[in-house]
């Protein structure tokens, strides 16, 4: 009579000379075939056609050597390259593009949007771009509310409905916020290298050495790091729980390849 075969076999011993291999883990999306997405693709399109013509507008009206060193400016043609990219993945059936990208992508065009909103067009923020100045109108109103407002949160809408969810590390926060920081460096040095009573010599006026000096600018800075890290993490963090829009029920992926006690695929 044959002995049953025991359901778990245990690893065999390890052979002297030869290292042991390490567990891996393989993200489920490694074994879902994609799926064209023509509607996902056309709402990238279109979002990214929308951010460059607000990017186009702002250069038209502008000097665009100036244009280009706003944070904003940059941002929002981080969302439109991003974008297009993506929606081609998503209307040809591609691996979308990396978690860590979207999620970058999706904190600087947040803090656009929320920096804008909350403090440059505040009064009583202290650090206004708006006060004692005229309203935008005509194109200048259009491209503002563009880049301020409309990419901000077509984002945000990208990332809840038609983006599942990423496997986000708290590491991912300091990561992001390098970009941030060696824009920081570039404003700043642009801002000596320009002569006193250039216009615009800061681009922001958290950023203005002549008026808060460089004291000042640390705590401005300092502050406004601690806000955008605890936005990074409440990136991280919303995406660890919330419903996966691609699945039926909201949830998340799941294969049934290895057995759950492997700790990786199931």
């Amino acid at each position: 009579m044959i002995p049953p075969i025991p359901r778990d076999i245990p690893d065999l011993p390890a052979i002297p000379g030869i290292l042991p291999q390490t567990p891996f883990h393989v993200p489920a999306t490694a074994v879902v075939a994609p799926v064209r997405r023509p509607l996902v693709a056309f709402f990238r399109f279109l979002v990214a056609l929308v951010a460059a013509a607000g990017v186009a507008i702002e250069m038209r009206l502008g000097s665009p050597l100036h244009v280009l060193s706003y944070f904003t400016i940059q941002a929002n043609l981080l969302v439109a390259v991003v974008f297009v990219a993506s929606a081609r993945r998503a209307r040809t059936a591609r691996r979308p593009l990396p978690a860590v990208l979207m999620g970058g992508t999706l904190l600087y065009i947040s803090i656009t949007g929320l920096v804008y909103h909350l403090i440059l067009a505040d009064p009583s923020s202290g650090f206004s771009m708006t006060g004692g100045i005229a309203p935008h109108t005509g194109w200048q109103a259009v491209s503002n509310q563009i880049l301020h407002t409309v990419i901000p949160i077509a984002a945000v809408i990208d990332w809840l409905l038609l983006t599942r969810p990423a496997p986000f590390a708290v590491r991912h926060a300091t990561t992001w916020l390098v970009y941030p920081l060696v824009y920081l460096v570039f404003s700043l040095v642009r801002g000596e290298m320009l002569p006193p009573g250039t216009p615009a010599r800061y681009l922001y006026p958290f950023v203005d050495v002549d008026r808060h000096g460089y004291v000042g600018i640390l705590g401005n800075t300092a502050i406004l790091g601690v806000a955008f890290y605890a936005l990074a993490l409440f990136v991280i963090a919303l995406d660890h729980v919330r419903p996966d829009p691609l699945r039926r029920g909201g949830r998340r992926p799941e294969n049934r390849i290895s057995s759950p006690a492997t700790g990786g695929l199931k």
